[in-house]
């Protein structure tokens, strides 16, 4: 693992909490996708939620020397382009010098906290899009869980739009992750049945007044062999989201290669599988991931 001097990073928000600003005002930047390229991105915005558990570990990703070690680890391997998390998290690693010549995307909707009452009221409480503007990031990303039966859904649909409307204003593309979802048993459950995954990109590539940045965040469908059906749902350039993986890594692998050779879909937003692989090594795991681009 690449080391992190965490006394460092505390000595620097400390006493020098403009050296955010600053590292952000001289950070090499480059375009969201190259020409001929497709992305590959690290996702870490998980914590901002709430949502610390990477399979039977509860709280994984809240040791934050660890998680930024292999954040660090994962941005230098070849083929990776860049990083989605929250602002603590990109601050950390603004600071670290991790993100030159990176693809910078902020999460902007982190108020639906993991397991709480209130989980479907995603609240735009992370990154605006005039601080993704002002630190000269590249993306913002928003999550857009839809339940039919909850009313409060409708004021997420609202929110999720303005928002769009606003990263559009600014030429910033915005990520939209759409699920539809229900409570069972007071839980909420994702639903990936093919049906409701191409209901959700209906709902989410008519967001807002134009469409012109908005790219989708799209889980793989419960059945993988659904996917080329439900892709056809849209035209707007997709990356597929990595999930949780059971323990079968390579089961992962395959759902993605063959959904990746679909016509809209541009490359892999990937966590908690690549920095907390099953078999451990973290490099190894990110670049099979790469190899499927």
């Amino acid at each position: 693992m690449t080391r992190v001097d965490v006394s460092e990073l505390v000595r620097l928000r400390t006493h020098h909490p403009e050296a955010v600003a600053e590292a952000a005002a001289r950070r090499v930047r480059r375009p969201l996708v190259r020409s001929g390229g497709r992305l590959m991105i690290i996702a870490a915005d998980h914590p901002a939620r709430g949502a610390l558990a990477v399979g039977d570990r509860r709280l994984a990703m809240a040791n934050r020397l660890d998680l930024l070690e292999r954040l660090c680890l994962a941005l230098s391997r070849p083929g990776v382009d860049g990083v989605l998390a929250s602002a603590d998290i990109l601050d950390d690693l603004l600071l670290l010098g991790a993100l030159e010549d990176r693809v910078v995307v902020g999460s902007m909707n982190r108020g639906g906290l993991a397991g709480a009452a209130f989980e479907l009221d995603d609240r735009f409480t992370g990154h605006r899009p005039e601080d993704l503007t002002r630190l000269g990031f590249d993306a913002g990303k928003l999550l857009l869980r839809i339940d039919y039966d909850d009313p409060g859904s409708l004021d997420t649909l609202h929110s999720a739009a303005r928002a769009v409307d606003a990263m559009a204003e600014r030429r910033l593309p915005v990520f939209v992750e759409p699920f539809i979802c229900q409570r069972v048993e007071g839980r909420l459950r994702t639903d990936l049945g093919a049906e409701a995954v191409t209901r959700s990109i209906a709902i989410a590539s008519g967001l807002a007044g134009t469409s012109a940045y908005t790219w989708l965040k799209l889980p793989v469908t419960r059945n993988p062999d659904d996917m080329a059906r439900v892709l056809e749902t849209s035209t707007l350039p997709a990356v597929l989201l990595g999930g949780e993986t059971g323990g079968d890594q390579e089961g992962a692998y395959e759902k993605w290669r063959k959904a990746l050779r679909l016509p809209t879909v541009q490359g892999l937003v990937v966590g908690r599988s690549l920095l907390y692989p099953v078999g451990g090594d973290v490099a190894e795991a990110v670049d099979t991931a790469v190899g499927l681009l």
